[in-house]
């Protein structure tokens, strides 16, 4: 039975946003052959939550994602949502937008900053945001999506209440009650797929689940505890993942989409017990400098087009989506503008390419900087990697180990390269990266 919230969205016309007849024949002209990309973006979702990436949970449809396609074993986001959204969204670290915390997204306007939307239709591809905006500011029209639909508030995410309004198109919607706003936000994304599905287009999906509270989905079974509820939202996120590519293959689009799956961060504190790795505990959680803050799943697929089965291990952060999606796309990077990504779209299509050999995780003022075998960060601490994700092990100042000495060596040019700008009115002297940063993501947590 189609979601009732899927008739509302007809009467708003999301259809009139869509290119006239001989626009699209100009686009289609300009842009054949070029594939079609979703970047799926869930929430909270770290490795522990998907089933492939070591994780308890019953994913069989993002794991038939990574089966047919290429599992990227090293991706860093940033640790909370806000600045990890810019950063994928631009191409560019956070001490360059300002967008270093949930609290500073007054930081960036479309007057500084380009977003790949905007990079993405000058290649001929139409666009569309569906999910959660949250911690950026404006709306997604601003920055150039020209389809969108987005939640308001975090309590919003799920069920529908008669007092909840979303943003569809930049107008004020309301949705009869009860409505699971999860599936309203998937029939804009199969909608849209459907109209477009003769041009090139560009989805940012950015999922409601899993972030909290947690609560039942539609397929909960009356009195699940927290932790059945847990596991609930991981499947209905998958379920909707599943029913994507169903959608994909019932329109003949599945051969031309590059589908892309990832996490936000990492998993949140109230879900790390149960987010194991292969059955052990991972270092971190959201919020924190550690590695279960920043390392999350990627999954790259395209039928014929990307290996099946393989897992890469290179380095990738949030900045190479940007670059890659450009590349994909035969889109040039705007003029003028630093980019901090570097392009794996040689990877996605089982090419070397030309790997990155570090990446850069920035919050609130603390960041670091990773090699394949050392982690340095901006207060001097140096970690030994070999046991990741399970354990960080510090390297003594006094070390006469000639890697970590060459590691810090290399690394911390690189930092000095990248200073991690502080947050306005944080005039705390420093402890510890990893407890200031678990507390303040206490604080930061109940985002939208």
């Amino acid at each position: 039975m189609k979601n009732p919230g899927l008739m509302k969205l007809a009467g708003l016309e999301l259809a009139a946003l869509a290119l006239t007849a001989g626009q699209v024949t100009a686009a289609e002209a300009a842009s054949a052959g070029k594939p079609n990309i979703i970047l799926i973006f869930s929430d909270d979702v770290g490795l522990g939550d998907i089933g492939c990436c070591g994780g308890p949970f019953k994913t069989p449809n993002i794991d038939a994602l990574a089966q047919s396609g290429t599992r990227f074993e090293l991706c860093y986001s940033t640790p909370l949502c806000g600045p990890s959204r810019c950063e994928a969204l631009t191409g560019r670290y956070p001490f360059r937008t300002g967008l270093n915390s949930n609290h500073s997204k007054e930081a960036i306007d479309p007057s500084r900053e380009v977003m790949i939307p905007t990079v993405m239709k000058s290649a001929g591809y139409v666009t569309a945001c569906a999910g959660k905006w949250g911690q950026m500011s404006f709306g997604p029209g601003e920055w150039g999506f020209d389809e969108h639909i987005i939640f308001n508030k975090g309590d919003e995410r799920y069920w529908c209440t008669p007092d909840a309004v979303y943003t569809v198109n930049g107008k004020p919607v309301k949705f009869p009650k009860g409505t699971y706003f999860p599936d309203v936000v998937y029939d804009a994304v199969t909608s849209f797929m459907t109209r477009h599905k003769d041009q090139p287009f560009f989805i940012y999906y950015p999922m409601p689940h899993i972030h909290g509270p947690i609560q039942r989905t539609p397929d909960s079974a009356p009195g699940a505890d927290q932790t059945r509820l847990y596991a609930d939202n991981v499947e209905y996120m998958d379920k909707l993942v599943g029913k994507l590519i169903a959608e994909l293959d019932r329109l003949k689009l599945r051969e031309k989409t590059v589908v892309i799956f990832t996490g936000d961060n990492g998993t949140a504190r109230f879900g790390v017990e149960a987010a194991t790795v292969n059955g052990k505990s991972i270092s971190g959680n959201k919020g924190t400098l550690l590695e279960g803050g920043s390392r999350v799943p990627l999954i790259v697929n395209r039928p014929g087009i990307t290996p099946a089965g393989k897992v890469n291990r290179d380095l990738i952060d949030f900045s190479d989506f940007f670059p890659t999606f450009a590349e994909l796309g035969g889109a040039a990077l705007p003029a003028g503008v630093t980019i901090d990504g570097h392009s794996f779209a040689a990877q996605i299509r089982g090419a070397k390419g030309t790997p990155r050999d570090w990446v850069y995780v920035e919050l609130s003022g603390k960041s670091y900087v990773r090699n394949a075998g050392f982690k340095l960060t901006n207060h001097g601490e140096l970690f030994d990697m070999k046991n990741a994700p399970f354990q960080e092990i510090p390297v003594p100042s006094g070390t006469t180990n000639a890697a970590a000495i060459a590691a810090r060596a290399y690394l911390q040019p690189i930092l000095d390269q990248h200073p991690a700008a502080s947050v306005s009115g944080d005039k705390k002297k420093h402890k510890s990266p990893a407890k200031k940063a678990a507390k303040k993501a206490a604080k930061e947590e109940p985002d939208l």
